[in-house]
Protein backbone atom coordinates (compact mmCIF):
# COMPACT_ATOMS: atom_id res chain seq x y z
CA UNK A 1 0.00 0.00 0.00
CA UNK A 2 2.80 2.70 1.08
CA UNK A 3 4.63 1.78 -2.17
CA UNK A 4 1.25 2.27 -4.25
CA UNK A 5 0.94 5.72 -2.57
CA UNK A 6 4.56 6.60 -3.08
CA UNK A 7 4.29 5.54 -6.77
CA UNK A 8 1.27 7.55 -7.35
CA UNK A 9 2.66 10.72 -5.84
CA UNK A 10 5.89 10.17 -8.09
CA UNK A 11 3.26 9.68 -11.03
CA UNK A 12 0.74 13.14 -10.03
CA UNK A 13 4.46 15.29 -9.89
CA UNK A 14 5.94 13.98 -13.38
CA UNK A 15 2.46 14.87 -14.50
CA UNK A 16 2.51 18.40 -13.42
CA UNK A 17 6.27 18.75 -14.66
CA UNK A 18 4.78 17.97 -17.82
CA UNK A 19 1.75 20.24 -17.62
CA UNK A 20 3.69 22.85 -17.01
CA UNK A 21 6.74 22.26 -19.80
CA UNK A 22 3.58 22.12 -22.36
CA UNK A 23 2.17 25.09 -21.28
CA UNK A 24 5.54 27.09 -21.42
CA UNK A 25 5.97 25.16 -24.92
CA UNK A 26 2.74 26.24 -26.32
CA UNK A 27 3.23 29.93 -25.03
CA UNK A 28 7.01 30.15 -26.64
CA UNK A 29 5.70 28.83 -29.94
CA UNK A 30 2.45 30.99 -29.86
CA UNK A 31 4.14 34.05 -27.94
CA UNK A 32 2.94 36.62 -31.04
CA UNK A 33 -1.09 35.15 -30.52
CA UNK A 34 -0.60 35.28 -26.78
CA UNK A 35 1.65 37.33 -25.44
CA UNK A 36 -1.20 40.11 -24.58
CA UNK A 37 -3.23 37.51 -22.53
CA UNK A 38 -0.22 36.83 -20.40
CA UNK A 39 0.41 40.01 -20.03
CA UNK A 40 -3.63 41.15 -19.14
CA UNK A 41 -3.73 37.65 -17.37
CA UNK A 42 -0.27 39.17 -15.18
CA UNK A 43 -1.79 42.79 -14.74
CA UNK A 44 -5.21 41.30 -13.34
CA UNK A 45 -3.63 39.18 -11.08
CA UNK A 46 -1.03 41.91 -10.05
CA UNK A 47 -4.85 44.17 -9.68
CA UNK A 48 -6.07 41.60 -7.50
CA UNK A 49 -3.39 41.09 -4.92
CA UNK A 50 -2.82 44.89 -4.62
CA UNK A 51 -6.81 44.84 -3.64
CA UNK A 52 -6.81 42.14 -1.20
CA UNK A 53 -3.30 43.67 0.15
CA UNK A 54 -5.31 46.94 0.57
CA UNK A 55 -8.25 45.32 2.12
CA UNK A 56 -6.66 43.66 4.57
CA UNK A 57 -4.52 46.86 5.94
CA UNK A 58 -7.67 48.89 5.86
CA UNK A 59 -9.44 46.10 8.37
CA UNK A 60 -6.28 46.02 10.24
CA UNK A 61 -5.83 49.71 10.72
CA UNK A 62 -9.49 49.59 11.43
CA UNK A 63 -9.03 46.84 14.08
CA UNK A 64 -6.47 48.94 16.12
CA UNK A 65 -8.59 52.33 16.07
CA UNK A 66 -11.41 50.23 17.31
CA UNK A 67 -9.20 48.74 20.22
CA UNK A 68 -7.62 51.77 20.99
CA UNK A 69 -10.70 54.08 21.46
CA UNK A 70 -12.16 51.09 23.58
CA UNK A 71 -8.56 51.50 25.82
CA UNK A 72 -9.13 55.12 26.12
CA UNK A 73 -12.80 55.27 26.86
CA UNK A 74 -11.73 52.66 30.05
CA UNK A 75 -9.03 54.93 31.08
CA UNK A 76 -10.99 58.01 30.95
CA UNK A 77 -13.75 56.67 32.57
CA UNK A 78 -11.91 55.22 35.28
CA UNK A 79 -9.23 58.29 36.88
CA UNK A 80 -9.63 57.10 40.83
CA UNK A 81 -8.61 54.34 42.25
CA UNK A 82 -11.57 53.69 43.86
CA UNK A 83 -13.26 53.24 40.04
CA UNK A 84 -10.35 51.12 39.04
CA UNK A 85 -11.42 48.47 41.95
CA UNK A 86 -14.68 48.18 40.38
CA UNK A 87 -13.31 47.26 37.05
CA UNK A 88 -13.75 43.64 35.09
CA UNK A 89 -9.92 42.25 34.47
CA UNK A 90 -10.30 42.55 31.16
CA UNK A 91 -11.14 46.49 31.33
CA UNK A 92 -7.99 47.02 34.11
CA UNK A 93 -5.66 45.04 31.12
CA UNK A 94 -7.28 47.65 28.41
CA UNK A 95 -6.61 50.76 31.14
CA UNK A 96 -2.83 49.82 31.50
CA UNK A 97 -2.56 49.58 27.72
CA UNK A 98 -3.87 53.25 27.55
CA UNK A 99 -1.89 54.27 30.06
CA UNK A 100 1.20 52.58 28.46
CA UNK A 101 0.36 54.46 25.09
CA UNK A 102 -0.27 57.53 26.93
CA UNK A 103 3.07 57.83 28.29
CA UNK A 104 4.37 57.51 25.10
CA UNK A 105 5.05 53.81 24.29
CA UNK A 106 4.28 52.33 20.54
CA UNK A 107 3.27 49.05 19.21
CA UNK A 108 0.73 48.71 22.48
CA UNK A 109 -1.02 45.71 22.31
CA UNK A 110 -3.62 44.13 24.58
CA UNK A 111 -2.62 40.24 24.74
CA UNK A 112 -4.78 39.50 27.83
CA UNK A 113 -6.65 35.95 26.24
CA UNK A 114 -6.84 32.58 26.97
CA UNK A 115 -3.09 31.25 26.48
CA UNK A 116 -1.34 34.42 27.18
CA UNK A 117 1.54 32.91 28.40
CA UNK A 118 2.20 35.44 31.05
CA UNK A 119 1.77 38.16 29.10
CA UNK A 120 -1.44 40.76 28.94
CA UNK A 121 0.02 43.84 27.24
CA UNK A 122 3.33 43.97 25.19
CA UNK A 123 4.40 47.05 23.59
CA UNK A 124 7.56 49.32 22.90
CA UNK A 125 9.21 51.53 25.94
CA UNK A 126 9.83 55.50 24.29
CA UNK A 127 13.24 54.52 24.27
CA UNK A 128 13.09 51.66 22.08
CA UNK A 129 13.38 48.84 24.34
CA UNK A 130 10.55 46.19 24.45
CA UNK A 131 8.50 45.31 26.88
CA UNK A 132 5.63 42.59 28.54
CA UNK A 133 3.13 43.53 31.01
CA UNK A 134 1.04 41.47 33.53
CA UNK A 135 -1.82 42.94 35.08
CA UNK A 136 -3.70 41.85 38.53
CA UNK A 137 -6.71 43.54 39.65
CA UNK A 138 -6.97 42.17 43.09
CA UNK A 139 -9.69 43.20 46.12
CA UNK A 140 -7.92 45.83 47.88
CA UNK A 141 -7.38 43.98 51.33
CA UNK A 142 -5.00 40.97 49.27
CA UNK A 143 -1.26 41.49 48.24
CA UNK A 144 0.44 40.18 45.36
CA UNK A 145 2.80 37.65 46.43
CA UNK A 146 6.01 36.59 44.63
CA UNK A 147 4.38 33.20 42.65
CA UNK A 148 1.94 36.05 41.04
CA UNK A 149 4.96 37.06 39.28
CA UNK A 150 6.64 34.08 37.97
CA UNK A 151 4.76 33.71 35.19
CA UNK A 152 5.53 37.10 34.23
CA UNK A 153 9.52 35.94 34.35
CA UNK A 154 9.07 33.03 31.76
CA UNK A 155 7.15 35.48 29.75
CA UNK A 156 10.11 38.00 29.57
CA UNK A 157 12.59 34.94 28.71
CA UNK A 158 10.01 33.29 25.96
CA UNK A 159 9.43 36.71 24.52
CA UNK A 160 13.02 37.95 24.76
CA UNK A 161 12.01 41.25 26.22
CA UNK A 162 13.65 44.07 27.81
CA UNK A 163 11.58 45.10 30.45
CA UNK A 164 8.97 43.07 32.53
CA UNK A 165 6.61 45.54 34.07
CA UNK A 166 4.10 44.01 37.03
CA UNK A 167 0.77 46.55 37.30
CA UNK A 168 -1.29 46.20 40.21
CA UNK A 169 -4.02 47.59 41.98
CA UNK A 170 -3.36 46.62 45.54
CA UNK A 171 0.12 46.30 47.09
CA UNK A 172 3.16 43.86 47.45
CA UNK A 173 4.68 41.84 49.42
CA UNK A 174 7.75 41.87 51.29
CA UNK A 175 8.69 38.51 49.24
CA UNK A 176 6.97 39.83 46.33
CA UNK A 177 9.18 43.37 46.59
CA UNK A 178 12.51 40.90 47.01
CA UNK A 179 11.73 38.71 43.38
CA UNK A 180 10.67 41.63 41.59
CA UNK A 181 13.96 43.60 42.82
CA UNK A 182 16.50 40.30 42.57
CA UNK A 183 14.61 39.80 38.85
CA UNK A 184 14.90 43.34 37.72
CA UNK A 185 10.94 43.67 37.51
CA UNK A 186 9.16 46.89 37.37
CA UNK A 187 6.94 46.70 40.38
CA UNK A 188 3.46 49.05 39.92
CA UNK A 189 1.76 49.10 43.16
CA UNK A 190 -1.51 50.86 44.35
CA UNK A 191 0.44 54.51 45.22
CA UNK A 192 2.66 54.19 41.98
CA UNK A 193 -1.07 53.70 40.14
CA UNK A 194 -2.52 56.38 41.23
CA UNK A 195 0.46 59.04 40.79
CA UNK A 196 0.22 57.52 37.12
CA UNK A 197 -3.56 57.72 36.79
CA UNK A 198 -3.20 61.27 37.47
CA UNK A 199 -0.33 62.23 35.54
CA UNK A 200 3.18 60.69 36.35
CA UNK A 201 5.13 60.28 33.47
CA UNK A 202 5.59 56.79 33.08
CA UNK A 203 9.57 57.42 32.82
CA UNK A 204 9.51 58.43 36.61
CA UNK A 205 7.45 55.02 37.58
CA UNK A 206 10.14 53.08 35.88
CA UNK A 207 13.07 54.81 37.91
CA UNK A 208 10.91 53.62 41.28
CA UNK A 209 9.11 51.08 40.28
CA UNK A 210 11.11 48.25 42.01
CA UNK A 211 9.97 49.35 44.68
CA UNK A 212 6.30 48.70 43.88
CA UNK A 213 4.82 50.33 47.38
CA UNK A 214 6.91 53.79 45.92
CA UNK A 215 8.73 55.50 48.95
CA UNK A 216 7.92 55.71 52.58
CA UNK A 217 5.47 58.18 52.53
CA UNK A 218 3.22 56.28 50.49
CA UNK A 219 3.61 52.72 52.37
CA UNK A 220 2.57 55.20 54.96
CA UNK A 221 -0.86 56.20 53.37
CA UNK A 222 -1.52 52.62 52.35
CA UNK A 223 -1.05 51.50 55.80
CA UNK A 224 -3.69 54.07 56.92
CA UNK A 225 -6.21 53.70 54.13
CA UNK A 226 -6.02 49.90 54.44
CA UNK A 227 -4.32 48.68 57.24
CA UNK A 228 -6.43 48.45 60.22
CA UNK A 229 -9.27 46.62 57.23
CA UNK A 230 -6.62 44.23 56.04
CA UNK A 231 -5.65 43.15 60.24
CA UNK A 232 -9.93 42.48 61.02
CA UNK A 233 -10.56 40.69 57.94
CA UNK A 234 -7.68 38.78 58.78
CA UNK A 235 -8.65 37.96 62.06
CA UNK A 236 -12.54 37.37 61.60
CA UNK A 237 -11.14 34.08 58.92
CA UNK A 238 -9.00 33.20 61.67
CA UNK A 239 -11.56 33.10 64.24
Amino acid sequence: MARRRGWRRRRNRRSAVAGVALLVAVLVVFWSRTWPFVLAAAALGGLAALVWWGWRTHREIRRRDEVFRAEQRVLDANRTLEEVDKLHWRDFERMVAALLREGGCTEVEWVGQGGDRGRDVTGVLPDGRSMVVQCKLFATHRSVVSGDMQRLLGARTNFTADVAIFVTNTRFTTDAEKYAKDNEIVAIGRNLLASWLKGATLESLLEIGSGGQGDRRHLTEWNKAYGKTSRRRRQKRAS
